[in-house]
């Protein structure tokens, strides 16, 4: 496709839409709404319809339409004219009429044919004339009091009589209203004097007959407020009297009830002193046998304490030092009971009197006791020494246990079936002795992984241990006994 060709199209396309917008453009010129305050009168070469709440086309040239509006109309009704009423009385009336189109088409068409080309003043002024006529009709009928008191009567007089006129022009009076009603004779003020007048003489006669009955009424109250006062005052004195009587005896009885009371109250408070001083050494001895027994309490529990602290120590020491100590324990008390035999045996022989031999006694006695405190002093100084020999001395006596331990799941198994591969000496039985050998060789290790130490420091201080010189045993104090 060539760009001419192209060209046409967008120029047809382009005329469609514009001829699209224009055709639019006239349907919307041509279509009319009306809305719900009026109704649309169409006429033409269809005849003559009525729109009301909606919306029709109108064609041009074969068809017009006008609104006719269906708000309510309020207008006054004042005749410039005086109104006689039915006594011949000349009066002014003014009054507010609110009137409007019916809804029905059948009236609106009526109103359309009455008033679609009149002005609102036009339609208005028709109307008043209409209705100020027949206001002219109707006060011509009633009285001045009939207008002036009773204003609602004549509103529906007039609405009924104008129904029919309404009606035939398409309206109706939705209210009348009379607002005022004047008149320059003074009539309608002067109407109310007489009863102003009577009224008033009603009001006098009313007041003085008030005026006598209150004198009357006041003289019968003074009077009888003098008779009772007088009796009041009787009655008072006596009652004054009886009062006075009453009083003394009161304050009699109150005075012996205040002293029976204070007597009372006097041993109830000596008797409260005294229970509270009893309960005050009461309380006392209790808080103090309390307290001794917390005491006591506090005291057994600390015992308790000490008692385990001792228990424990003494477990600990009966297992860290007497144990190993025993044996040096008996060693040392030993050597002792010959020391002592041999002092006695010493003292003996070289006594010669009773003092003697008492004082051989005696040295004996100290000498037992320094030689036990040497013991004591002896086994706590090999018991550090004793400590990593001992050590060193399980760990050596415990490694055929250990061995033994090791080799116990061999001992425990009922048959043992060797299979030999022929690969030399590391099969069969050999490999059997073989692996107990190498499980026995770790041993040193496992030594050494439980002390701490290398298997050649330990020998080292085992030999160090046997190199060291005996300790000289110091003499014994006081000097030799032979």
């Amino acid at each position: 496709m060539n760009i001419e060709a192209i060209s046409s199209v967008w120029v047809i396309v382009g005329l469609i839409a514009l001829g699209t917008f224009l055709m639019m453009g006239v349907l919307a010129k041509m279509f009319r709404k009306a809305g719900p305050h009026e109704a649309l009168i169409v006429y033409g070469f269809r005849g003559t319809r009525i729109v009301q709440g909606s919306g029709t086309i109108i064609f041009p040239m074969v068809e017009s339409c006008r609104e006719l509006s269906l708000e309510l109309m309020s207008f006054d009704v004042a005749p410039q004219q005086d109104l006689y009423t039915v006594q011949g009385v000349a009066v002014t009336v003014e009054a507010v009429a609110q009137i409007k189109v019916k809804s029905d088409p059948e009236s609106i068409r009526t109103a359309a044919e009455q008033f679609l080309t009149k002005t609102p003043d036009q339609r208005e002024g028709l109307i008043r004339l209409v209705m100020e006529g027949h206001l002219r009709g109707i006060i011509g009928q009633l009285t001045v009091e009939q207008i002036v008191k009773e204003p609602e009567m004549v509103a529906d007089r007039m609405r009924s009589t104008c129904a029919d006129d309404m009606n035939k022009m398409g309206l109706e009076v939705v209210s009348f209203t009379i607002k005022e009603v004047r008149d320059k004779n003074e009539y309608i003020s002067n109407m109310g004097r007489p009863d102003v007048a009577r009224i008033k003489r009603d009001a006098d006669v009313a007041a003085a007959e008030a005026d006598r009955d209150t004198a009357i009424k006041r003289a019968e109250a003074q009077r009888a407020s003098a008779i009772a006062k007088a009796q009041a005052d009787q009655e008072r004195v006596a009652a004054e009297t009886s009062s006075l009587a009453k009083q003394a005896e009161a304050q009699r009885d109150l005075d012996i009830k205040r002293a029976n009371f204070l007597e009372t109250t006097k041993k109830a408070q000596a008797q409260a002193d005294k229970a509270y001083e009893i309960e005050t050494n009461i309380m006392q001895q209790q808080v103090a046998t309390e307290a001794v027994r917390v005491q006591q309490v506090e005291r057994e529990a600390q015992v308790k304490v000490q008692e385990a602290e001792i228990a424990r120590r003494e477990k600990e020491l009966i297992a860290t030092v007497l144990k190993p100590a025993e044996v040096e324990r008996q060693r040392i008390e030993t050597l002792a009971e010959a020391e002592k035999q041999r002092l006695i045996v010493d003292a003996e022989g070289h006594a010669s009197s009773i003092r003697a031999q008492g004082e051989a006694e005696a040295e004996i006695i100290f000498k037992k006791g320094e030689a036990e405190a040497k013991a004591m002093n002896i086994k706590a100084e090999a018991f550090q020494e004793y400590n990593q020999a001992a050590v060193i001395d399980r760990l050596f006596t415990g490694l055929p246990e250990i061995v033994k331990a090791i080799s116990a799941p061999l001992a425990n198994v009922d048959k043992i079936t060797i299979v030999s591969t022929g690969n030399g000496d590391a099969s069969g039985m050999y490999k059997l002795t073989g692996d107990v050998t190498k499980i026995a060789a770790q041993v040193p290790a496992l030594f050494e992984a439980l002390s701490g130490m290398q298997m050649s420091d330990l020998l080292q201080k085992v030999r160090m241990i046997g190199d060291k010189p005996p300790k000289p045993i110091a003499p014994p104090a006081g000097g030799d006994m032979k």
